[in-house]
């Protein structure tokens, strides 16, 4: 079969020409004559601090596919900055990824390496280059390196959540918290925790899209660039053996991602992630493959923000590898990596050198931490929480909700004095979902009532149609769908209403009787809160997302369009 490219370069007529004339500019002749066209979707931003550091890491896979005999093509793609953007980068995931998309396939290229670190920036990509199914490869971008603060490790945003309320509490000086920023990001690279940037980069090896044992390098580790290199040759195999997304990315693979996602207690974000995956390759992966898959998988890194650790030490006592050969009787062999073989294949030399931060299979973190899916006439579609980061005396609760129509709302009444509120109350925040912000925004992990921290109260049911930071801890009942905006029953709930939770019976419930609550409409305040765009991405968002059970994709976004480029440009 003929190169992609070829289709632009190949010839002597004058849009041949044309296209070789105009990216000549130093390069031979035979640049254009039979050598894969490889870009280097690079999200580096200064914007994105996180991701800053992959220009360099783009230099070596550059000198990668040189080396293999291709032809190596820096692309910018668009960059999300987690912790910068307004109102939330998860507005523009899906934009990313639509983007880079038709980039991809805009252009006279071959193959690509997909290079991203922050939270939505490999989701994105993913989402890409399933959809263009050209053979694709991701270089993480990896962890920063653990910064420390009066004599202790500091976890990136969880020790951001666990200080700030230090300071509310009146346990810890505004002074000292502000001395801790400096202390909190120590190099470059992304977050060090198992947030939602880890998370992503491990399971995106765990779908076979890395090459296996290179997820997790942190970030400022020579043996990240030696990858990057690596990689950069691999591309240039994989387009020779026409490797594509399509023959990687199977329901087995997307089953060993789940399995993953347990075993390392990782993000709940990467549900919301790799449902918009599976639909762009026309997967049927749903909120109950999560639940029966991994619900029961024991988490066995020790990391925060559900165990003591960090990534750097992930990376010293033997990485994903070593968690993936503990539950290899879990995962399913048939699922291929970017190498061409199995990754069950690359499981036989991956021991655990730290049984402290990987705990073996017969000493876990938490005998079964995986994801827990909840349905109830609260949540009809599902909802999400996370047992590892929940406090277990809080897995089956009944309390009364304090109910908040907006984030505005709540950060105007969350330390008032005369809220009527105590330690068995359920918070509940709504109009925060795919629509209603727009954008999922990471507010789940509602800070507690001043009153409640200064008396000793650390955790609390919360309940919200929006996100929390993989970063983040706490009995937090999320991704709630349908959501307040697009008619859910928490647009209702009020004030008073009992609330019951019982994650071993995966419900979540108001206990009003159905015919009150299907009389009842949302209140002014509820709706004015919700988003209403006149224009531009967020109109176009707001019409077209759909919810977070369905992986809050847009809907026309949906499925593969293939690499085919029909007409000419001339």
């Amino acid at each position: 079969m003929g190169l992609r490219s070829a289709q632009w370069y190949a010839g002597q007529d004058r849009n041949a020409y044309i296209h070789r004339a105009w990216m000549r500019r130093g390069v031979p002749g035979d640049a254009f004559e039979g050598r894969p066209q490889i870009a280097i979707a690079d999200t580096a931003s200064d914007l994105t601090p996180c991701n800053a550091h992959l220009r360099e890491v783009a230099a070596s896979v550059r000198d990668g596919v040189y080396e293999a005999g291709g032809i190596p093509l820096e692309l910018p793609v668009v960059s999300l900055g987690e912790t910068q953007m307004r109102p939330t980068a998860m507005l523009w995931r899906n934009m990313a990824a639509m983007a880079t998309e038709e980039m991809l396939r805009a252009n006279p290229i071959d193959g690509v390496v997909l290079l991203g670190g922050c939270d939505k920036t490999i989701p994105a990509l993913l989402m890409a280059a399933a959809s263009v199914d050209l053979p694709a490869v991701v270089v993480p971008g990896g962890p920063m390196l653990t910064g420390t603060f009066r004599g202790r490790p500091l976890g990136c945003g969880t020790d951001v959540w666990r200080l700030s309320e230090e300071v509310r509490a009146g346990t810890l000086s505004q002074e000292q918290f502000t001395r801790s920023e400096s202390a909190m990001i120590r190099s470059r690279g992304h977050c060090n925790t198992m947030g939602t940037a880890s998370t992503m980069a491990l399971l995106a090896e765990a779908l076979g899209t890395v090459v296996p044992g290179v997820a997790g390098t942190p970030a400022p580790d020579s043996r990240l660039l030696e990858a990057a290199h690596g990689t950069g040759r691999l591309a240039v195999d994989m387009v020779a053996a026409d490797r594509r997304p399509g023959a990687l990315l199977t329901k087995a693979s997307f089953h060993n991602a789940i399995v993953a996602l347990a075993a390392i207690g990782g993000s709940t974000n990467a549900v919301v992630h790799l449902l918009a995956i599976a639909g762009r390759l026309g997967i049927d992966l749903t909120l109950d493959d999560f639940d029966r898959i991994g619900s029961r998988v024991p988490v066995l890194v020790d990391l925060l923000p559900a165990g003591r650790f960090l990534m750097e030490d992930f990376h010293r006592a033997g990485g994903l590898l070593a968690v993936l050969r503990e539950v290899r009787d879990l995962l399913d062999p048939g699922a291929l990596t970017v190498t061409g073989r199995p990754l069950v294949d690359h499981l036989d030399d991956a021991p655990i050198w730290d049984t402290e931060v990987i705990r073996t299979r017969s000493r876990p973190l938490v005998a079964e931490g995986g994801i827990a899916v909840l349905r109830g006439n609260l949540a009809p579609d599902g909802a999400v929480i996370k047992p590892a980061a929940a406090s277990p005396h809080l897995l089956r609760h009944r309390g009364r909700a304090v109910v908040f129509d907006s984030i505005e709302d709540f950060h105007a009444r969350i330390d008032d004095p005369d809220l009527d509120v105590d330690a068995d109350s359920v918070l509940v925040l709504r109009g925060c979902g795919p629509k209603g912000y727009p954008g999922m925004p990471e507010v789940s992990n509602m800070p507690l009532p001043k009153k409640l921290l200064e008396q000793g109260v650390r955790d609390m049911v919360r309940v919200c149609d929006g996100r929390m930071s993989g970063t983040a801890y706490g009995t937090v009942v999320l991704h709630v769908a349908p959501e307040a905006a697009a008619g859910g029953p928490l647009a209702v709930v009020r004030t008073g209403d009992v609330i019951s939770l019982d994650v071993e019976a995966r419900r979540i419930d108001v206990e009003v009787p159905a015919d009150e609550l299907a009389d009842r409409t949302p209140n002014n305040a509820t709706v004015a809160g919700f988003a209403a765009p006149r224009r531009g991405w967020e109109r176009l968002y707001v019409d077209h997302v759909l919810q977070a059970d369905a992986g809050a994709d847009l809907d026309f976004l949906v499925g593969s369009s293939g690499s085919e480029v029909s007409r000419e440009s001339h």
